[in-house]
């Protein structure tokens, strides 16, 4: 008869809606006082109370403040909130506190009332009989809540099977509230124990399954269930490896934020949790614990200061941009010559960073004119040089623009920061640059060669501007990068392209990237090129297996990997510091200065200058022999410029007039 008239209930148009949109929490708040109101209603009727020939007058102020002590406890605890996603024994505390806290305050009253006026306001008796009473009734109501939400999301269907990955409190939340969720997408099963020693074979109504890597097939694919769901706080455990056993058995990983934090969130309710569960993308398994950075330190520095950043749209740049106006620079200068993206970013502010003071300003860096007109009317106190070309295929087809953008533009950027009294320059460099084996990787060494010349150059003269250049690897995201090509890929149905089984590359996230930009300016003090702990490399052809059973589907079977050879200028791994280097610790541990050779400055003045007129000219055999000349350890790799590397070999030095090996050019810091 019940399961009947709930089943009636349920066709009702209101209901209909409510399955959608949950009871709003004030209806709920709203209950429960009516509830305690009851409570005290009873308490009046009972024989148990001496006080019934006291005057309607008491009795209406006493009932209102009864329910005003139990409202007040009951909103400053959000006792009404979340009461489908948490457990009974979790409820029945939280419910316990309320009425033990609110018991506890009108008999301090009571007292209180009664020293002032020798009278009480109501019996001590009557003030736990309330209590006791209102603690029933709050439990039934919950129970009957809980009761029509199961009974509710046991008429749906479509929901996958999931396990959730954990026994904690935390975990037991999360089952909870997948299992009692008005239109949920996950059915929770059971959780997924990875304790060690003798484990319960049940919690809370969930059955427990013992985490082993060879059983996990049976577990989930035996069973039907569609997928682990966990939250942020396992996020290192799955980064670790742990995840690599449910890939390769194509079991989907789910995510979710830290429960605690879902929870606390007024604005969410134990009807939508589903809508803040993600599928875990490959981005998510690659990092490594994060680089604690010292934020009080670049907001001491970036807060009220004039700072200009080139390439301000690129991956790199923009993010710059939306990091310095959270610390509140005074002014931010935007430097690029890209106009659709310059518009998008200005939008993007406008919309996130209101009250930040944005200047558009439209330029090549190589335009010596139009950077200097920048500098000399803004004057910043910091300056971000970002702006260059970063892709090494299309570098290669194109060196004499890689040369004049990544050497001439950085050039010109110094050299206007040095004139114009900048206090802080800071060039974002590349792994790229250490021992460089294509045409873009040389240019950002001698874009690093000649900034940290011009520093100690400038110190010898007195100025006080400070030259600083990061050095880091692969940007997870940024554009052009080998992950959103994967996935293009794997959308379209493949093949998924690598170079070569054995590639390997160093990743790091751009909002990390970007935050190590910012301090390695704020911490350094010139000369420095700053590296930093990256964690172990990553086997690209892994990387593409990963992505591909993360999206489901089995690598070489549902989509193809085939291998299509190195690139030109490419090589199998990269590095941080050339061989010869060496580093020497900073105050945080993940970050670290290379201690390279220090150049003379005008002897790096002369060969870059006669390299940027080979460029202009397009002198490219002559270009690229300079380059190789002065900076002997860039060495071609699958390029059309192995040749010059052959003629250097043979000792060929007739066209080397602006290098002279000779020349003193420098020595070890």
């Amino acid at each position: 008869m019940i399961d009947t008239l709930i089943r009636q209930l349920f066709e009702l148009k209101w209901f209909k809606n409510l399955k959608t949109n949950t009871v709003p929490r004030w209806m709920i708040l709203l209950i429960d006082m009516l509830l305690v109101a009851c409570s005290y209603g009873v308490f009046i009727l009972s024989s148990l109370n001496p006080q019934l020939d006291d005057s309607v007058f008491t009795l209406v102020r006493n009932l209102i403040l009864v329910v005003a002590v139990y409202g007040l406890v009951t909103y400053l605890s959000k006792s009404y909130t979340c009461i489908i996603r948490l457990s009974v024994i979790e409820d029945l505390y939280r419910e316990f506190l309320v009425v033990f806290m609110s018991t506890i305050i009108l008999l301090g009253i009571n007292l209180l009332y009664s020293a002032i006026t020798q009278n009480v306001l109501f019996s001590y008796w009557g003030i736990v009989y309330v209590g006791v009473l209102s603690f029933a009734m709050l439990t039934v109501e919950r129970l009957v809540i809980k009761y029509m939400y199961a009974r509710i999301t046991a008429t749906e269907s479509n929901r996958r099977k999931v396990l959730v990955l954990g026994t904690s409190l935390d975990s037991l939340i999360l089952a909870n509230a997948l299992k009692n969720e008005i239109g949920g997408k996950y059915e929770p099963v059971g959780l997924l124990s990875i304790k060690s020693g003798k484990d319960k074979d049940e919690i809370n109504g969930f059955k427990v399954f013992k985490y082993h890597p060879d059983k996990v097939a049976d577990i989930f694919v035996g069973g039907g269930i569609h997928a682990l769901i966990f939250d942020s706080s396992s996020i290192k455990l799955m980064r670790n490896g742990f995840a690599d056993t449910f890939i390769e058995n194509n079991i989907a990983l789910l995510a979710i934020n830290k429960v605690e934090e879902f929870e606390l969130d007024d604005e969410r309710d134990g009807s939508n949790i589903s809508t803040y569960i993600k599928e875990v993308q490959i981005e998510d398994l690659l990092g490594r614990e994060p680089i604690v950075l010292n934020n009080t330190l670049v907001r001491s520095h970036i807060k009220d200061s004039t700072v200009l950043i080139t390439g301000a749209c690129g991956s790199i740049g923009s993010e710059i941009v939306r990091q310095v106006a959270s610390y509140k620079a005074r002014r931010i200068i935007l430097v690029d010559q890209a106009e659709t993206p310059m518009h998008d970013m200005s939008l993007e502010l406008q919309k996130d960073f209101p009250e930040a003071d944005v200047v558009l300003y439209m330029g090549d860096v190589h335009n010596y004119a139009r950077m200097e007109t920048a500098f000399k009317e803004y004057k910043p106190k910091y300056v971000f040089h970002a702006a260059a070309y970063k892709h090494v295929p299309m570098m290669e087809l194109n060196p004499t623009e890689a040369v004049l953008t990544n050497v001439e533009g950085t050039k010109n950027i110094a050299d206007l920061a040095l004139k114009y009294g900048v206090y802080k320059f800071v060039m974002i460099s590349t792994d790229k640059a250490v021992n460089p084996s294509n045409i873009m990787g040389c240019t950002k060494r001698l874009a690093e060669i000649y900034c940290q010349s011009l520093f100690f150059d400038a110190q010898k003269m007195g100025k006080n501007t400070q030259f600083i250049t990061t050095r880091f690897g692969n940007v997870l995201g940024s554009n052009g990068s080998v992950i959103p090509l994967f996935r293009k890929q794997i959308e379209s149905g493949g093949p998924v392209t690598v170079t070569h089984r054995d590639i390997i590359r160093y990743f790091m996230t751009i909002p990390e990237a970007c935050s190590l930009v910012l301090e390695a300016g704020c911490m350094g003090h010139g000369g420095e090129i700053y590296i930093f702990d990256m964690g172990q490399p990553v086997r690209i052809y892994d990387l593409a297996t990963r992505m591909i059973s993360l999206a489901g589907l089995r690598p070489n079977v549902d989509i193809k990997i085939e291998e299509i050879g190195l690139r030109p200028g490419e090589k199998l791994y990269e590095e941080l510091l050339n061989d010869k280097e060496n580093t020497i610790k900073t105050d945080n541990e993940k970050i670290m200065i290379a201690k390279v050779r220090r150049y003379d400055y005008i002897d790096v003045c002369n060969n870059i200058d006669n390299i940027i007129e080979l460029a202009q000219s397009g002198s490219i055999h002559d270009m690229v022999k300079g380059m190789k000349q002065f900076v002997p350890e860039y060495k071609s790799m699958h390029s059309e410029y192995e040749t010059i590397d052959r003629e250097l070999d043979k000792g060929d030095k007739n066209d080397s007039y602006y290098f002279n090996p000779t020349a003193p050019v420098g020595q070890q810091d």
